[in-house]
């Protein structure tokens, strides 16, 4: 152990997360600096620590990670979710998340299907329609609007029609048409638990059969104690699949369109690809895998374009990463937008190959170098729906209709909370 040295860093100091710079400076230092470095941070007067090995990733976030607990920023995400599993800790994070897992099983998942395939069906309609008339389609709007629905609907079932109908609108959809998240998007949000608190309340008074996640919440019990889930709690861990299974699908899904409007020859693969599969909606997970190359398609989006593009962790006692000693109380921050493109893990970072994800290649790759859902027992408990619901829509739209740019003007990338485009995503399409 070099007990006697410091990782190298800029001599100037900037809180990384706090602005977009972020994401070109940790581009900047890495390149100078290499895989492990500290950057001095004025908001808190410390130094962070960045780190982009995947050896390093894998013993803060898997092999040595009861040694670390989330990190810088998370207590502005706490302002919006509350004390959700994205961002509660020690036996009460382990004590939700194990009563949440099973209904995150794939046979769980799989039921979902239809409710999926339709949703996928209606905005099919309202592209062909779109078609007709020669419009552009709003995909950012629409798959925003589109993974929304298919969230809120697999939450709260039947109940969200009814909410509509009594409320005269749907009261969630200020997630998808308020792209702030600042403190007044977080108050607006927030004061929707009451809303959750009178299902709940409800579905105890008048009690009858629900499948959706809300229902399973209800259900559950620790396995300890036979304890139910709390109001609170359950509360909480609603708002949380909300904006988790919201956002980060509909962001993957824009860039997904993007890189592929980029990419005709991609684009022209994945129709051939669909075209070999039997036409309908996938009934399982397993069956939406069977379209091979979009599921490489998708993998090779999030790996240029993870939405979660930044994670952080502090230590509780010393570590050591990189061979440098790291104190106690030291943020942690990982970078999957960086670490997908380290050049010793990934040949031509930058290039979008989805073949790069067929077996072989996965099979010779270090498993620490792609982590778009994170890794180890934090892991994305969404990971499987939300896989699964870019497959149909992915699917269902290739299979239908020919997508290209509508105009050639440049498009920025936000960093902020999720890794999205700054302006909307404006495409024609055409029905093949």
């Amino acid at each position: 152990m070099q007990a006697t040295l410091i990782p190298p860093g800029p001599e100037v100091g900037f809180d990384l997360g706090g602005s977009d710079e972020s994401l070109a400076r940790m581009r900047e230092y890495g390149a100078k600096y290499g895989d492990i470095y500290r950057v001095f941070a004025p908001a808190r007067g410390v130094y962070n620590i960045v780190i982009n090995h995947p050896d390093d990733v894998r013993r803060v976030l898997l092999s040595n990670h009861r040694n670390y607990t989330k990190g810088e920023g998370m207590d502005r995400v706490k302002i919006l979710l509350g004390n959700g599993i994205m961002t509660s800790e020690g036996d009460f994070w382990r004590r939700q998340r194990r009563m949440m897992q099973p209904s995150f099983h794939r046979r769980i998942i799989d039921r979902f299907a239809t409710l999926i395939g339709t949703v996928n069906d209606k905005f099919s309609e309202r592209w062909a329609d779109k078609a007709r008339r020669g419009e552009p389609v709003n995909i950012t709007d629409d798959t925003s609007e589109l993974t929304l629905e298919i969230v809120l609907q697999s939450i709260f079932g039947t109940d969200l029609a009814r909410l509509e109908k009594q409320l005269g609108e749907n009261p969630f959809e200020v997630v998808a048409k308020e792209p702030n998240r600042d403190l007044k998007f977080a108050f607006r949000f927030r004061s929707l638990t009451r809303l959750v608190a009178d299902l709940i309340a409800r579905r105890r008074a008048e009690p009858e059969e629900h499948f959706d996640f809300l229902a399973m919440l209800m259900a559950t019990s620790d396995r300890d104690t036979g304890a139910p889930m709390g109001d609170k709690e359950m509360i909480d861990e609603v708002l949380t699949l909300i904006v988790a299974g919201h956002e980060t699908t509909a962001s993957s899904l824009t860039w997904t369109w993007y890189l592929l409007s980029r990419h005709p020859e991609v684009a022209a693969t994945l129709q051939n690809a669909v075209d070999q599969t039997p036409p309908g909606n996938a009934t399982s997970l397993d069956a939406a895998l069977a379209a091979g190359f979009a599921h490489q398609v998708l993998q090779e989006s999030l790996r240029l374009y993870p939405p979660g593009w930044l994670f952080t962790r502090r230590t509780l006692e010393a570590d050591e990463l990189g061979g440098f000693p790291i104190a106690p109380r030291t943020d942690v921050f990982i970078c999957p937008y960086l670490l997908h493109r380290h050049r010793g893990f990934w040949d031509d970072p930058e290039a979008f190959r989805p073949q790069r994800f067929e077996s072989v290649d996965v099979e010779e790759r270090h498993r620490f170098a792609y982590i778009p859902f994170s890794v180890g027992p934090r892991h994305c408990i969404g990971e499987n729906i939300a896989m699964f619901e870019m497959l149909v829509h992915l699917t269902t739209m290739s299979r239908r209709f020919e997508l290209a740019r509508s105009d050639d003007a440049p498009l920025e990338m936000e960093a902020q909370i999720n890794l999205r485009l700054r302006s909307n995503l404006m495409m024609m399409v055409k029905t093949r």
